[in-house]
């Protein structure tokens, strides 16, 4: 591959991996901007995502590099501690962690006692509304980085005549044919993007931190057995992304569970708020009357029928309302008992 850096700055060497995970970071932000502006999120609720996710971004690397460096420092104590090294686990553990505590940290302390207009809640969405499709955001950000892996040399597989050249890897002086692990990775992660993509978005489908953390958690624990690269001290007899890993499944499985009786009931559906917005802006103003908007933008009575509104556009023009609505006033006009509407109209001439 190419570990040597591909050209200097200020005598600064620029690698490949890092215009890698520069590349995915920035995907992966490109990919939330739209999303948020898809899903009609607000200024500051758009704002809040961003700003917390480079926040809880900066800290995942940090942590990434932090683990891995502890687990190279208890494989090898004699080598001493350097901070050296990143691990993906290492970086999604802090990551949320760093992003779920900044955000409570606003929503429930910050919002709520300042009184700079700015940092003010006037959100129209919530964390729960943007859990479904930040995990889209995280696979594709993690593909970028395997190829960046892939082009460092590191994170490779076993030794195997039919797979890729790997510069070097350890435990070896020469170049030597490996299982290009990094590659699978990345091409496992553009398809978990795509699938959790198509649910999202075609089958408004909430439940994606819980497919991405089980689907993932499985990969990882399978694909470990392949690699050949040295990730550190062995935690219960398995490799260190192995015991995450199992973690990472638990949690998803809990998050279904977490989704469907609690966190669900919290969304706030900005899409559906701005649907009713313009539903109810199109609607002739009437008197004593409550209409009700469900989750797929069809306006019900407040009787329960599931008849869309008719809109009245004028006198001349007034449509025949079923037994299961009830009446109204229209602006300018008598009121209308609810016999009266039920009554369907008669053309002229007619007995």
């Amino acid at each position: 591959m190419h570990p040597e850096p591909l050209f200097y700055i200020f005598g600064q060497g620029v690698y490949a991996y890092g215009i890698c995970m520069a590349v995915g970071i920035i995907a992966c932000f490109g990919f939330l901007l739209f999303t948020l502006w898809y899903k009609k999120f607000n200024e500051q609720a758009t704002d809040a995502v961003l700003i917390i996710g480079v926040l809880g971004t900066a800290f995942g690397i940090f942590m990434a590099m932090l683990v891995q460096s502890i687990l190279n420092y208890a494989a090898n104590p004699e080598g001493g501690f350097r901070l050296a090294g990143m691990t993906f686990m290492g970086g999604l553990i802090g990551g949320v962690t760093s992003f779920l505590a900044v955000w409570n940290l606003y929503v429930y302390v910050i919002a709520r006692r300042t009184k700079i207009k700015l940092l003010q809640y006037n959100m129209n969405a919530g964390l729960t509304d943007a859990l479904p499709f930040i995990p889209i955001g995280i696979a594709i950000a993690h593909a970028f980085g395997r190829l960046g892996c892939l082009m460092a040399g590191c994170c490779y597989g076993v030794e195997a005549e039919w797979g890729l050249q790997c510069a070097a890897p350890h435990g070896y002086t020469l170049p030597v044919n490996v299982v290009p692990t990094q590659l699978f990775e990345m091409c496992f992660l553009l398809v978990l993007a795509g699938v959790m993509a198509l649910l999202y978005f075609r089958f408004k489908f909430n439940y994606n931190f819980g497919v991405y953390a089980i689907a993932y958690g499985i990969w990882r624990f399978i694909i470990e057995f392949f690699r050949d690269d040295d990730r550190g001290a062995l935690i219960l007899g398995l490799q260190p992304s192995q015991f995450w890993s199992i973690l990472m499944v638990l949690i998803g499985v809990g998050y279904f569970f977490l989704q469907y009786y609690l966190l669900r009931k919290l969304m706030k559906h900005p899409e559906l708020q701005a649907k009713k917005e313009k539903i109810t802006s199109e609607l002739v103003p009437i008197v004593g009357e409550t209409i009700i908007i469900d989750e797929d933008g069809v306006e019900l009575l407040s009787n329960g029928a599931d008849k869309p509104v008719e809109r009245l556009t004028g006198p001349a023009e007034r449509p025949y309302l079923a037994e299961a609505e009830i009446s109204r006033i229209v602006p300018g006009e008598k009121e209308t008992s609810e016999t009266e509407l039920n009554e369907k109209p008669t053309d002229e001439g007619e007995v």
